[in-house]
């Protein structure tokens, strides 16, 4: 249920949904959307309007800009609602709405929370929520630099929220359990470079009774950083590896 009946949604396909009407094709074009879309983002922080220009126009700022600017806010205003966007000038995102990038920055910090509580049932649905949102791409007909700002944030909340849900459903074992292995390999395959992802990943084929297989993922890990960094895996990889040899 979205908060008084709105959300936005910026990954993945744009939308505007206000009252169960779908209302993205009615604003004014890509400039339209990359507004709405700013300002969403912006959320509960007033944007001067040559900030706005900037993030319109990024590029090069046309002729008429602001002329250009106020038609644009106009615009929006009759399909969202006046009370939609305050201010004049300064434009405050005021619809009441979910947006899917705050449910996924907030779904994440509380998977985190209950992973240091070592709560993993709790953790299991946020985590999950945060890794549907952020894996798909911010805006993906538009290019900015703030967009690519965005990007990357979300690139880091797609990588905790995989860590936080495969950590979950390896503790919870059981059936849980093919699903934090295929959340270990998809976060190391994602991020090359996370130490913990490849933890994850052998603690969980151990689980599974693979131990042949963990220590193979210790041999690309152990391989990768010596070829690209000339280094060695971390303290908790090498303890885990020293563990599964005399194990096995």
């Amino acid at each position: 249920m979205s908060i008084g009946g709105a959300r936005v949604q910026l990954c993945g396909r744009f939308v505007v949904e206000v009252g169960g009407r779908h209302l993205e094709q009615r604003l004014p074009g890509r400039q339209g959307r990359l507004l709405v879309a700013y300002l969403a983002l912006k959320r509960g922080h007033p944007v001067d309007r040559d900030e706005m220009v900037e993030a319109l126009w990024p590029d090069k700022v046309p002729p008429g800009a602001e002329a250009a600017l106020r038609v644009l806010v106009s615009k929006i205003r009759s399909v969202l609602g006046p009370r939609s966007i305050g201010g004049r000038s300064e434009l405050t995102f005021l619809l009441p709405a979910r947006i899917d990038v705050e449910d996924a920055l907030d779904a994440v910090h509380r998977a985190e929370s209950a992973i240091a509580l070592q709560d993993w049932a709790r953790a299991w649905g946020p985590a999950l929520l945060a890794s549907f949102v952020s894996r798909r791409r911010l805006l993906p007909d538009a290019d900015a630099p703030w967009i690519d700002d965005w990007r990357a944030r979300l690139d880091d909340v797609y990588d905790r929220a995989l860590e936080c849900y495969a950590m979950a459903c390896l503790r919870l074992g059981g059936t849980e359990l093919p699903g934090a292995e295929r959340a270990a390999r998809t976060l190391v395959d994602h991020s090359r470079f996370r130490e913990s992802g490849y933890l994850l990943l052998m603690e969980t084929l151990e689980a599974r009774g693979n131990v042949a297989e963990a220590m193979r993922v210790y041999e690309r890990l152990r391989e990768l950083l010596r070829e690209e960094l000339g280094t060695i895996p971390g303290p908790s990889v090498r303890q885990l590896h020293s563990r599964l040899l005399t194990a096995g």
